[in-house]
């Protein structure tokens, strides 16, 4: 590379770090580094609360440096986030906005929408539902979480599919998760001696096909789900793709995303044309822990909060452009970034792993993505 093409990627990468998909205001004077990410659309239970944590959309060292002032029919504003705990009555759409002021000047604005789904969305409906991830779907503690959530009253019956089923799961509960992995790593990892007991794994999307290792999603159905395809999968990934980026170098993270949403890209179209049917729901990665000593007893000062928070706002912005409107493909974005608390979602001595009330927060975001879904086929079917 040139410096002349070095100069335009370099300012192609400042030109996407200075602003989200949502609408920063361009006024002479105005800033919009604080870099409002929304998602176009988010999703509610009626009787579940549900929240937008403000840290989550917006990149700042210090939340409370700017202010929030949000526009919506439901829910209330508190000095850390907006939460609603819809009724039935408030099932359908809510346009929902937020601009932030530092001082009283307005620096940024957005909007989306909010889904709200009746409790009883999906009624007497059946389906299979696969979740694709890393620990934190290794951990199990959200998948129990959304079994016991989808086990309620007027809930569909749910078949969770996978080959993992740890200790800790709940009767009924699998999936495909694995501590450490990554997009590329459930599209090319083949381990021809896999041992659980020793964490090691071989992709279950892999498997040899004369002599050598290809991804083969039909054969997973075919042999580990009893030939039942998924009607819905969940990938919760991007944490381990990139948390070793360098976040102070914008061309290279660029480039690294860029060679992330390739594996994903691979990994979705082998879905597609294995299960065309199913919809393909893409988690947006989460936030990570608001403090910082939670960083320092995982990492010992390897890793910082800062660094992993520009990292993944980044990685957040660019899932939003890569992976939005793709209804067509049966490709959705599940935000399951707004409603996790960056403080008491967190135990102390963590960085990116969520405590119970944590995962139950990624549940409760998945279990309303997933009603509103079925709720949608459901209306899509009798039209």
């Amino acid at each position: 590379m040139n410096g002349v093409q070095r100069s335009v990627v370099l300012c192609i990468a400042l030109r996407f770090l200075s602003g989200g998909p949502a609408a920063a205001l361009s006024d002479e004077g105005s800033s919009s580094d604080v870099r409002l990410a929304l998602p176009p659309a988010a999703y509610a239970v009626a009787g579940a609360e549900i929240s937008v944590y403000f840290d989550n959309i917006v990149l700042t060292p210090q939340p409370s440096d700017v202010r929030f002032v949000v526009s919506c029919r439901i829910g209330r504003t508190e000095v850390n986030r907006w939460t609603a705990t819809p009724t039935e009555s408030d099932v359908g759409d809510h346009l929902w906005s937020v601009e932030v002021f530092r001082g009283d000047q307005a620096i940024a604005k957005g909007t989306m929408t909010w889904h709200v789904s009746s409790a009883s969305a999906g009624k007497q409906r059946r389906f299979r539902l696969l979740l694709v991830g890393d620990s934190l779907t290794h951990a199990t503690v959200y998948a129990n979480d959304l079994a016991r959530r989808l086990s309620a009253p007027d809930q569909p019956e749910w078949t969770m599919l996978g080959t993992h089923r740890p200790p800790a799961a709940s009767p009924g509960v699998a999936h495909e998760g694995y501590g450490g992995w990554t997009w590329e790593r459930f599209v090319r990892h083949y381990d021809p001696m896999p041992d659980p007991r020793q964490r090691r794994y071989s992709s279950p999307f892999v498997s040899l096909v004369d002599g050598r290792p290809q991804l083969d999603i039909a054969r997973y159905v075919r042999e580990s789900c009893g030939g039942h395809s998924p009607d819905c999968v969940l990938f919760l990934l991007g944490i381990n793709d990139c948390f070793a980026a360098n976040p102070d170098d914008p061309i290279a993270l660029e480039a690294h995303i860029d060679r992330v949403f390739g594996h994903a890209e691979t990994l979705l179209k082998a879905f597609r044309a294995a299960v065309p049917e199913a919809q393909l729901g893409v988690c947006l990665t989460p936030p990570p822990n608001a403090r910082e000593s939670g960083f320092e007893a995982s990492y010992q000062g390897r890793y910082h909060r800062w660094g992993w928070k520009r990292i993944q706002h980044r990685l957040v912005e660019r899932e939003l452009q890569q992976f939005s409107h793709r209804e067509r493909d049966r490709i959705y974005v599940v935000p399951t970034q707004l409603n996790l608390d960056p403080v008491l979602g967190y135990p102390v001595d963590n960085g990116v792993h969520p405590n119970e009330l944590g995962y139950q927060q990624l549940a409760a975001s998945l279990h309303a993505w997933l009603l509103a879904r079925l709720q949608a086929t459901d209306a899509s079917a009798t039209n």
